[in-house]
């Protein structure tokens, strides 16, 4: 069954612009209240939300769906994604909603769903509530209607768990730390999460106003964070996204060090220590094929998934694996977490940090990455891979690459994009690769 509304990460789009309206959001919220109505007990459904102008709106619209159908609704406020699956499954209750569209811009928004267990659904779930969505929903009696109230002290809950997964015995003194929270949903909590571990922070990003979540500023625009980190003697910045779970790093120098670095270190580290099982880590297609000839010299295994968290976690379960992620910074530990949680990722770097005593630049240098480029091609409707001029021009790049190296073109499952990935050995011939197949998809488009 085709999807209509779900993307591989939830639903998102241009707020205001079908289907991210607040129609959506109510049919949404009656949709997955009426797919999780399962037993006789009183069913709640926890919210949180990134900064959004737009926020409130969607916030509003799903509380109307979710009580209308007879879901008891819980309010977060601006809280991580991480926290709100967190807190799903710490609230005992049947659903969890994130009201975010992550790195995008603040025009955008979106809706992520994660089911009793923390995790977010399945395939399976998700058309479901598609299928629900085309039908009249069953609205309850008048005294059924479900009741809605914020609780304040979720942002100490997440604080508290955040800070929990820190090793016990260390301590973040005397170590300086620039935090970027992109004006998003950690703006508070992040900050707040290293000072109480002793951290000297330098904030940025902390002061969203509805409209500059991630705006020059996060894990997708860390030019601010490079310069401060350089400008104020830091040890080490870190960069969320507008929904915190993802993670930047910027090492002293103010060189920046993606996911695939970070999965390094953390998988090798908690090889050395016993604690990593599974042999080996999940990443997805795009990741680096150094980290995989890194993690082969040490006798571990890199596991390809599809684009997407939600899959990475998937194979990471499948296989028995706690340690996964992509290279955007999406890092998914499973002793702590059902999603990627940026902060908790950044913890377990700074324990690296303080327990080996060496400069980040050094510590977060795991491999040398093989020349790789991503471009993404924007396109207006159609299917430009299914083009038989695209196709020749893709056959004759695999041909190309043949034994040095890889090629990795997908449509955006969030956006109107097609996104062309090569890696090799020969950089020239990687750039010259990703030219062609964008020139052709654009031609195409």
């Amino acid at each position: 069954m085709a999807r209509k509304f779900f993307g591989t990460d939830g639903i998102r789009g241009r707020t205001n612009v079908a289907p991210m309206t607040a129609e959506t959001a109510l049919r949404v919220g009656q949709a997955a209240g009426a797919h999780f109505l399962r037993g006789v007990h009183r069913h709640r459904v926890v919210i949180g939300k990134d900064t959004r102008l737009s926020g409130y709106m969607m916030e509003s619209a799903m509380v109307a769906g979710f009580t209308s159908v007879g879901m008891d609704v819980v309010l977060l406020g601006p809280m991580p994604t991480p926290a709100v699956a967190m807190l799903t499954r710490e609230m005992r209750a049947d659903l969890g909603v994130m009201i975010s569209a992550s790195h995008n811009a603040f025009e955008d928004n979106g809706i992520k769903l994660f089911g009793p267990d923390g995790y977010k659904l399945s395939d399976a779930d998700e058309l479901a509530i598609e299928a629900l969505l085309d039908s009249t929903p069953t609205l309850v009696a008048s005294d059924k209607i479900g009741r809605a109230k914020r609780i304040d002290d979720a942002r100490g809950r997440y604080i508290h768990f955040v800070k929990d997964t820190f090793p016990h015995d260390l301590r973040l003194d005397g170590l300086k730390v620039v935090i970027d929270c992109a004006n998003g949903a950690g703006y508070s909590v992040a900050p707040e999460a290293l000072w109480e571990l002793g951290a000297d922070i330098v904030p940025l990003g902390t002061r969203p106003d509805g409209t500059n979540i991630n705006a020059g500023c996060g894990s997708t625009a860390p030019g601010l964070l490079q310069e401060t980190v350089a400008a104020s003697g830091a040890h080490i910045g870190l960069a969320l996204d507008g929904d915190a779970d993802r993670l930047i790093v910027v090492d002293e120098t103010g060189a920046i060090v993606d996911g695939d670095q970070l999965m390094a270190l953390i998988a090798i580290g908690q090889a050395k220590s016993g604690m990593l099982r599974g042999g080996g880590l999940v990443a997805t297609v795009m990741s680096n094929l150094g980290l995989e000839r890194r993690l082969e010299g040490e006798g571990l295994a890199l596991h390809r998934s599809a684009v997407g968290d939600r899959y990475v976690l998937e194979m990471m379960r499948d296989k028995g694996i706690n340690v996964g992620g992509e290279q955007s910074g999406h890092i998914i530990l499973a002793d702590h977490a059902t999603t990627g949680d940026g902060l908790v990722a950044g913890l377990q770097i700074l324990a690296e940090l303080v327990r080996s005593g060496r400069p980040a630049s050094d510590l977060l240098h795991q491999f040398d990455p093989v020349p790789q480029l991503l471009r993404n091609v924007r396109y207006s409707g159609g299917a430009p891979l299914d083009d038989p001029a695209v196709k020749a021009v893709i056959a004759d790049a695999e041909a190309a690459l043949h034994g040095k190296g890889r090629l990795v073109i997908r449509k955006s499952g969030t956006e109107p994009l097609i996104r062309v990935m090569a890696e090799g050995d020969d950089g020239a011939q990687v750039e010259a690769v990703v030219a062609r197949i964008c020139d052709a998809v654009a031609a195409s488009a």
